[in-house]
């Protein structure tokens, strides 16, 4: 028992070590927290300003998930803070630290915040500007201080961000599209065994709503390529490239949404049909379903040969139909015959990209002999 527990464990962070996107994440933490500490040391120790607190504040609101990102959205996070701290120095100055002025700060930085310029940064305003209001705007050094503080936490936030290891996100939606592959294929093969045992409504229904979760997947599968997409722009790094236009994961995408769209109406055709192998006749109902599998297993494992395998028996299936006489049951056939083939037409270009730059990284947990963990 203990040494199950000890080779889960073990397989567990095997996967997280060799997982990149873990590592994309993980690193994106360290520069986040380099950053903010680098500025707090320049304000603090290096320029010993009164109080550095803005330096980090900016650094963090600048670092972002992508390179583009850090420029537009924190370029507009930057100016919601130079705005707090101009106004909270007006209003300040004006009324003192009091209800009022706190009132007035709030009310007038969620109004500012409003402005499409700013992007919508109201929080960011009012939590500033209420910062800076209640810790002090005495002198116009203080305001010239607060405004260097911000000025070093860009500076850092950006060059950490831009030239330590600019975040791709390249894997994580590879990632993602692994998974609907995988997800069809398994989909497939589980619709071949509940044929193969004589499947009931129940299962017909499962079957439809697990194409509706693939959609939910596909719909997040978009937004990661778009993510990755804009993580490549104003990015240095060679990969970059070829993530600035990906036609090629858009045309996979759209090929596994037709894939989906087709599995789905398979099922319907099946749940039409009340007992599947009296209606249907041995000699297609045993090809057939061994086809369905096989399509299932060949594209978890994206294996374009299998797959291609697959489409000429399925072929021959037809032509061997058409030289035989005529069955009642023909319409079925060729429903699911031709759902069958246009979801193995769409996913065979699918399995010859896969993986599509998502490779694991050779790190694992070291076997020690004679231990439970090996």
């Amino acid at each position: 028992m203990r040494d199950s527990v000890g080779e889960k464990l073990r397989e567990r962070v095997d996967d997280r070590l060799g997982d990149p996107i873990w590592w994309n994440d993980l690193l994106q933490l360290a520069k986040t927290v380099f950053a903010a500490v680098a500025a707090w040391v320049i304000a603090a120790s290096l320029l010993d300003l009164p109080q550095p607190f803005l330096a980090p504040w900016a650094a963090l609101l600048v670092v972002h998930a992508t390179v583009y990102r850090t420029f537009s959205k924190g370029m507009q996070q930057v100016a919601a803070t130079v705005v707090a701290v101009l106004l909270a120095t007006v209003v300040g100055e004006t009324l003192g630290l009091s209800t009022g002025a706190i009132a007035l700060l709030l009310v007038v930085a969620l109004v500012l915040g409003s402005v499409p310029w700013l992007g919508a940064e109201a929080t960011t305003i009012a939590t500033t500007g209420l910062v800076v209001l209640t810790t002090g705007f005495e002198s116009d050094v203080m305001l010239i201080s607060r405004l260097i503080d911000t000025a070093i936490g860009v500076a850092v936030g950006l060059l950490v961000n831009v030239i330590v290891w600019p975040p791709l996100r390249r894997h994580t939606a590879a990632k993602a599209l692994d998974r609907i592959d995988d997800g069809v294929g398994e989909l497939l093969a589980d619709m071949a065994g509940g044929l193969g045992e004589g499947c009931q409504e129940a299962d017909v229904a499962a079957w439809v709503e697990r194409t509706r979760d693939l959609d939910g997947d596909l719909e997040q599968a978009w937004a990661l390529v778009r993510q990755a997409e804009e993580s490549a722009r104003l990015n240095p790094r060679r990969q970059a490239r070829a993530m600035r236009n990906p036609e090629q994961w858009h045309g996979l995408l759209r090929r596994m949404e037709q894939a989906v769209a087709e599995t789905r109406s398979l099922a319907r055709t099946l749940g039409g049909q009340s007992a599947h192998r009296d209606t249907w006749g041995e000699a297609f109902a045993d090809a057939w379903i061994s086809m369905l599998g096989d399509a299932g297993r060949a594209t978890s494992e994206a294996d374009p040969a299998a797959l291609l395998d697959v489409r000429r028996r399925l072929e021959a299936l037809t032509e061997e139909l058409r030289s035989t006489e005529r069955s009642p049951e023909w319409p079925v056939y060729g429903a699911l015959i031709i759902n069958l083939r246009n979801i193995i037409d769409a996913m065979d270009l699918v399995a010859e990209a896969n993986p599509i730059g998502h490779a694991r990284v050779p790190l694992r947990v070291p076997q020690r002999r004679g231990a439970a963990w090996r």
